[in-house]
């Protein structure tokens, strides 16, 4: 078990027992269902624990240079490549450092596939298709909204695929069922299978959140035996970010201070939903906090104070930077420790330092009970992002 009191305050704590726990489903997923699947870095790429990860999986997927860079150079093999849009200057790289590279329209392709031929080693070359339909609900996450950007849609594409290419990605879930991804497969094949005989390979992106408890594992595997029955010669892959790290470590904050304003009390806290949660303003995401109860947001306007009912704010001069409800059982002190569950995936890699607010660290306790601090942040992290 986690002693709160022995983390540095704040910090992300990712438990290794809770880590391998996923990956080992992860790989049996992959194994018994024929598949590969990989790390998608947009949600986790806390490289120094990749040695773990390389236990179960081979390789990861990258969406710009920086992260196909990261997987040549620290997880060790080339990445699966996806980016919007390439550019003459970045794409030499792009090359050197994946192993798969799937392009956003057919007009990028054009473009860059000569460059694919000439290069000394093989790339193999994709095009993202939108088969024009997600169950995603919230409209910042969903890739096949009306007038997305990304991907081909099934009229756009010739009935010979241009020389080069060999397999279609298509990433349509969030944090899905595997319910979900069967309504999804429907279309994907109605819309795109004539196509299949052209191709090596099927990418169906990320979103397939299988370590989540509920999550139906079993009709998971027998949706991907079936995919691979009718296509036998298709590679597969799946590319999930969160189910990786899903529930595999807290944001452990301190509170700093505690305000009120027309009977509303705010706890301060030493972090920042802006700044390390942002997904909790963006998406917007309540998460759990350790023993407390979460409450409808307008709860803490009237809550009586011996109810200890608490917005929690973050330490940036954003006027938006709280959430709320929480109930605690007891009246919250300077110095005590919160709690933030599950807060491993999308948040690291998405956080920023606006108003130079102090980065929390970054730890991993090992199985063993060792809690190893990777990262301190410090003034010239903030200082040598600026000019």
């Amino acid at each position: 078990m986690l002693d709160i009191t022995k983390v540095p305050s704040p910090c992300y704590v990712m438990e290794e027992e809770l880590l391998r726990k996923n990956l080992s489903l992860i790989k049996q997923v992959a194994d018994r269902a024929g598949v590969e699947i990989i790390l998608a870095f947009k949600a986790f790429a806390m490289w120094k624990s990749f040695p773990i990860f390389r236990e179960y999986i081979q390789y990861t997927t990258a969406s710009s240079e920086y992260e196909a860079r990261l997987a040549y150079e620290e997880f060790g093999s080339r990445a699966h490549t996806y980016s919007p849009a390439y550019t003459a200057q970045n794409f030499p790289a792009f090359l050197k450092y994946s192993s798969h590279i799937t392009f956003n329209s057919l007009s990028q392709f054009e473009r860059f596939y000569p460059m694919v031929k000439a290069f000394g080693e093989p790339v193999s070359c994709g095009i993202r298709v939108n088969p024009e339909y997600s169950e995603v609900e919230v409209e910042l996450y969903n890739p096949c909204a009306p007038g997305t950007r990304f991907g081909v849609t099934a009229d756009l594409l010739p009935d010979t695929l241009p020389e080069g290419i060999e397999g279609f990605h298509c990433h349509c879930h969030c944090e899905s069922s595997s319910y979900e991804l069967e309504r999804t497969l429907v279309h994907i094949e109605e819309k795109f299978s004539r196509w299949f005989p052209q191709l090596k390979w099927l990418n169906l992106g990320g979103g397939h959140l299988m370590t989540r408890k509920d999550y139906d594992v079993e009709h998971l595997i027998g949706l991907l035996k079936g995919l691979k029955a009718r296509y036998p010669h298709l590679q597969i892959i799946l590319e999930p970010g969160s189910a990786f790290t899903w529930q595999t470590g807290p944001l452990v904050a301190s509170v700093v201070d505690v305000v009120e304003s027309r009977g509303i009390r705010t706890a301060i806290l030493d972090v920042s939903f802006t700044c390390h949660m942002p997904d909790c303003l963006e998406m917007p995401y309540q998460p759990k906090v350790r023993n407390a109860e979460s409450l409808p947001a307008d709860a803490v306007k009237t809550a009586a104070p011996e109810e200890h009912v608490y917005r929690l704010g973050g330490n940036s001069c954003l006027s938006g930077d709280y959430m709320g409800s929480w109930k605690f059982d007891h009246e919250l002190q300077v110095g005590e420790r919160i709690v933030f569950e599950d807060m491993i995936h999308y948040t690291m890699v998405k956080t920023n330092m606006f108003n130079g607010i102090h980065h929390p660290s970054i730890a991993l306790l090992h199985t063993d009970g060792r809690l190893e601090v990777y990262k301190d942040f410090r003034y010239e992290d903030y200082r040598d992002r600026m000019c």
